[in-house]
């Protein structure tokens, strides 16, 4: 697909500009930026890192998104008279009108982001972004860049677990715009989800803004809208590549009804007369993109008013597309759907009757999806939509925000769980690979010691592993940071929601099977090198003697 042209992307950019004032924010981020102000404290250097603490779904990797939609924030970020003025009637009346003024001048001018690239697959504890700059700017961006980092990368790593469920070949449809949480919601699913595997959306909008392939046919409610015969307006067509007088399609379609009740060994009496004027309608109106719903009243009565209508438009020289079917077993459906399909091909002598597409979308998650693939089924397309976009299985990410450094000097958050605890400095992130090109292990190093090299052993110590050292040696490195804002720039081209989709793809292929199974993954290692690892010990153990000196005294 190509990308997006530049209207589009002035379109994304304004959309994210909207979603994303500087006001979508927590107050106390305000309440600390004024403490900081205050205090003379505003322009000192201080650095942030966001990242998560447990892989989502129980799974063993995630994938980062949302990147671009930071940067923009990031290019946007600035505060109106009229922000300001809302800031002076919730902040105390004691606050300095001078702090006003001072946020009416901020902007991300001396903010430096350097990030995992986009779409990377992603572990636990390792740091995604590193957020740069004065204090007070760097504290006022935290609840917004966790807000569109948290969603986006939940909903992408959502959607890579039903492609892996699904597998290469069946494509997938996200349709969950009506299920969303809200509008931004839906929108954002649309988006992360075609990056994160899906092949199509029913979000027209997404389609608009992101170049995301669209579709859409009926629902429940146009068949049942129908009642008889009699509504089918036009009742006629032209031949397609013809420019013969139009056919009565009613009659064809009565007689090829007949034909394939005799073939089944089914009453035409029974067929739901409102049901096949819904498809003949349709049909009509949409000759070469008839692919209707047939279970509204009985998959047995649909599929024959369906094969009736489809063979009435090979007579005239269109090609159907296929049907969906939205309830019961759809696997055992399908199957005799296909069944069905491959009879009237070969009785009618219809070529590609029997690979008319089928779709499945009947509540699908990720288990059902897993289920399915292992019965018997003939379906070519899966719709999901609540289960993908409000992420049932588990609803946050969870993703921090930390100081780890202030006036040059590493900070560090030391807790009485274990588990949230910070790691201190500023960082350099390293990618290790095996002689087969997998990813095992990624190392946090102090952002001023030399990398690691392939072929060198090196001495480092996995978290949650209780000090214990490992050696390993790689045979490839990749360096995962990248200088992607600096002084009010963005560093790198932005990419088209496709060009992201084909990273994330081809991340996931370099990942090692057992790293993705959806069930009992191995967990990835992330360690500590040796001088990170000692400088851990080193707070640690001052933070021991400060507190122990303040309770002599």
């Amino acid at each position: 697909m190509a990308a997006p042209s530049t209207n589009t992307r002035g379109l994304l950019e304004r959309s994210i500009r909207a979603r994303v004032p500087p006001l979508l924010t927590d107050l106390y981020q305000f309440t600390m930026a004024y403490a900081y102000w205050r205090a003379g404290r505003h322009r000192e250097r201080a650095v942030f890192e966001l990242f998560f603490r447990d892989n989502p779904f129980g799974g063993g990797f995630s994938l980062f998104g949302g990147l671009q939609d930071c940067l923009l924030f990031l290019c946007s970020f600035r505060f109106s008279d009229q922000d300001v003025e809302f800031l002076r009637s919730v902040l105390p009346p004691t606050t300095d009108a001078a702090f006003f003024q001072f946020l009416r001048s901020l902007d991300c001018s001396g903010v430096t982001l350097r990030s995992v690239p986009e779409g990377s697959v992603v572990f636990a504890r390792v740091p995604l972004m590193e957020v740069e700059g004065p204090l007070a700017v760097v504290q006022l961006l935290e609840t917004s860049l966790l807000c569109l980092v948290n969603y986006a990368s939940l909903v992408c790593s959502n959607a890579a677990r039903f492609r892996l469920a699904a597998g290469p070949k069946r494509k997938l449809l996200e349709m969950g715009l009506r299920r969303a949480q809200g509008p931004d919601g839906g929108l954002t699913a649309s988006q992360y989800a075609y990056i994160g595997g899906f092949d199509l959306t029913s979000n027209v909008q997404a389609g608009f803004l992101f170049g995301i392939p669209v579709t859409g046919t009926m629902a429940h409610s146009y068949v049942t809208s129908f009642t008889s015969l009699e509504e089918v307006w036009p009742q006629t067509l032209v031949a397609a590549n013809s420019d013969a007088d139009p056919v009565d399609v009613i009659s064809l379609t009565k007689g090829w009804l007949r034909r394939v009740c005799e073939l089944l060994g089914a009453e035409s009496g029974k067929i739901h007369e409102g049901e096949l004027a819904a498809f003949l309608s349709y049909a009509i109106a949409y000759p070469q993109n008839f692919l209707p719903v047939i279970d509204s009243y009985s998959i047995a009565c649909g599929l024959l008013n369906f094969c009736a209508v489809a063979l009435a438009l090979c007579e005239l020289g269109y090609r159907p597309a296929g049907v969906r079917l939205d309830s019961g077993d759809l696997s055992g459906q399908s199957v005799e759907v296909r069944r069905v399909f491959r009879l009237c091909s070969q009785h009618f002598s219809v070529p590609d009757f029997d690979s008319l597409v089928i779709v499945g979308t009947n509540n699908i998650s990720e288990q059902s999806l897993a289920e399915l693939n292992r019965k018997e089924n003939e379906i070519n397309i899966v719709g999901v939509g609540t289960h993908l976009v409000t992420c049932t299985k588990q609803p946050s990410l969870g993703c921090v925000y930390k100081l780890v450094e202030a006036r040059g000097r590493p900070r560090m958050k030391i807790s009485e769980d274990p588990g949230k605890s910070t790691v201190p400095g500023r960082k350099a992130v390293y990618r290790l690979m095996d002689a087969d090109g997998h990813p095992f292990l990624d190392l946090l190093c102090l952002a001023l010691e030399p990398p690691p090299e392939a072929g060198c052993p090196l001495r480092c110590y996995p978290l949650g592993c209780k000090n214990s050292p490992a050696s390993v040696t790689p045979a490839q490195v990749t360096c995962l940071r990248q200088d992607v804002f600096t002084e009010g720039q963005v560093m790198q081209p932005l990419c088209s929601a496709a060009e992201t989709r084909a990273k994330v793809q081809s991340s996931l292929q370099t990942l090692n099977p057992r790293h993705k199974r959806l069930q009992e993954p191995d967990p990835y290692t992330v360690a500590l090198s040796e001088k990170l690892h000692n400088l851990v010990k080193e707070l640690q153990k001052s933070c021991r003697s400060n507190n122990n000196f303040l309770l002599a005294n």
